[in-house]
C-alpha cells in the first residue's frame, strides 16, 4: 500500500528518547500572571469606590463639595430671587432637594463617565420632577446620523425606552469627554483603575500579613544531641501546642519563653521589599487621587509636597476640579431646562459665595473696580454679573 511506510515500526519501541536537560528543572508559574478587574461601570464603581477608600473618598470629596455650590440664575438681563427654575432644582423629587439630587449627579458623573437627568411632566412648561438614572442600567439609541433619537433604561429583564426624537428630549445626557467614543463618556474612574488593582492588591496582601501574626517574629530552631535537626513527631506537636496555648494571641503579648535544652531562639524582622511594598501602595493611592483631580493632601495621604499647605490645595482643589465639573453640569442643565422654560436662562455656581475662593473674588473685586477706563457694564460682565437695566438700576 501507498502508506505502509507510515505502519513501519509501529509495533516497535522508540529508538531513543529526546528531552531538555533542564526539563527537570523548569518551575511553572502560574501565579505570576496579572489579573486585572473588569472595566464596566458596575464592577468599576465595586472595586474602585465601594471597595476602596481612595476611590471611594476621591468621589465623595468632589460630589459633595460641587453639589454644596450656591447657584444663580440670570439672564443677560436680571439675576433672578425667584423662578420656577430655581424652585424646580431647589426641589426636584419629593424625595431628594438640590444636594441630594446633584450629589447622585456627580458621583454618576465621576463613576461612570456619564449622568442621565430624567425630566417628569413640564408638557407646555417646566417640568414637575426631576431624577438621576443610573448610569449603568442606560443604553444609548443612536439614529441613522449618529445622534441619539432614544435612551434605553433596563432593570433586570424590564425596559422602559425615553423618545428622544422631539424638540424636547425628556433626558438630559451629561458625559465626560471620550476620545474613542461617540456617545459615552470617559470616567476618571476608568483612568484610575490600574491603580485601584494595585492599591486593593496591597491591602488583601497586608490584610493576609495580619491573618498570619503579620510574619513570624523569629523562629524556633531544633539540634538534637546527636547533631540532627529533626524532631520526632510527637515533640513536633506538643512544641506546636504549647507555643499556640500560651504564646499566641493579645492576651500574651511580650510574654517571655522558656526553652527546652536543644532549642534555639532566631529572631526576624521585615526584610527591604516588604518595606518596598507600603511604598507602592502610597503610590497607588497618589495615582488614584490625581487621576480624580484631588489634592493627596486633603485625603492625608503622605510623601505629597505639592501644595506649601492645606489652605493652597484646598484653593486649588476648588479651582481647577469643583468649579470646572460644576460649571459645565450646571451649563447643560441650564440649556436643557431653558428649552422647557421657553427662554434662554444660565445656571452657574456663584463665585462670590465660595469660602475657598474669597481671597481671589476680593482680589478680583478691588482690580475691577479700580479699573477707571472701564464702563460699568463691562465691569459687570467681567465679574458674571448681568447688565443693568435700561432704567440704571438691577432688576
Amino acid at each position: 500500500m501507498v502508506f505502509d511506510f507510515l505502519r513501519r515500526g509501529a509495533g516497535q519501541g522508540a529508538p531513543e528518547a529526546k528531552a531538555s536537560a533542564t526539563g527537570p528543572v523548569v518551575a511553572w508559574h502560574g501565579a505570576g500572571r496579572v489579573a486585572w478587574s473588569a472595566r464596566d461601570t458596575a464592577s468599576l464603581t465595586r472595586t474602585g469606590f465601594a471597595g476602596n477608600p481612595v476611590g471611594f473618598r476621591s468621589v465623595k470629596l468632589i460630589a459633595e463639595a460641587a453639589s454644596a455650590l450656591p447657584l444663580v440664575l440670570q439672564d443677560r438681563e436680571r439675576r433672578y430671587e425667584t423662578h420656577p427654575l430655581l424652585s424646580l432644582v431647589t426641589r426636584p423629587n419629593p424625595a431628594q432637594g438640590r444636594a441630594e439630587l446633584l450629589e447622585a449627579l456627580f458621583g454618576q458623573l465621576l463613576l461612570s463617565g456619564d449622568a442621565y437627568v430624567e425630566a417628569v411632566g413640564g408638557e407646555g412648561g417646566v417640568p414637575v420632577e426631576l431624577h438621576v438614572l443610573r448610569s449603568d442600567r442606560m443604553k444609548v439609541v443612536p439614529g441613522r446620523d449618529g445622534w441619539p433619537v432614544a435612551y434605553e433604561y433596563s432593570v433586570g429583564a424590564r425596559k422602559h425606552r425615553f423618545d428622544a426624537s422631539g424638540a424636547l428630549s425628556p433626558i438630559c445626557h451629561i458625559r465626560s469627554f471620550h476620545p474613542q467614543d461617540d456617545h459615552y463618556g470617559f470616567a476618571p474612574m476608568q483612568a484610575a483603575a490600574t491603580a485601584v488593582d494595585v492599591h486593593n492588591a496591597a491591602s488583601r496582601w497586608s490584610k493576609s500579613l495580619l491573618d498570619n501574626a503579620a510574619r513570624p517574629s523569629g523562629a524556633l530552631v531544633w539540634k538534637g544531641a546527636d547533631g540532627q535537626g529533626v524532631m520526632a513527631q510527637e515533640q513536633f506537636d506538643r512544641l506546636s501546642d504549647e507555643i499556640a496555648a500560651n504564646y499566641q494571641g493579645a492576651r500574651n503579648a511580650g510574654r517571655p519563653m522558656v526553652l527546652e535544652g536543644g532549642l534555639d531562639w532566631k529572631p526576624m524582622g521585615f526584610s527591604p521589599s516588604d518595606m518596598e511594598f507600603q511604598k507602592t501602595k502610597d503610590a497607588a493611592a497618589r495615582e488614584i487621587a490625581l487621576a480624580f483631580g484631588v489634592p493627596p493632601m486633603l485625603l492625608g495621604i503622605q510623601g505629597d509636597a505639592t501644595y506649601a499647605n492645606y489652605q493652597e490645595a484646598n484653593r486649588a482643589f476648588y479651582r481647577l476640579t469643583v468649579l470646572p465639573l460644576a460649571t459645565r453640569v450646571a451649563a447643560a442643565l441650564s440649556d436643557w431646562l431653558s428649552g422647557y422654560a421657553g427662554e434662554a436662562l444660565e445656571l452657574k455656581p456663584d463665585l462670590d459665595q465660595v469660602p475657598a475662593l474669597a481671597a481671589e473674588r476680593d482680589a478680583q473685586w478691588a482690580r475691577v473696580a479700580a479699573a477707571e477706563f472701564l464702563t460699568d457694564a463691562e465691569k459687570r460682565a467681567i465679574l458674571g454679573l448681568p447688565a443693568l437695566p435700561e432704567g440704571g438700576a438691577d432688576g
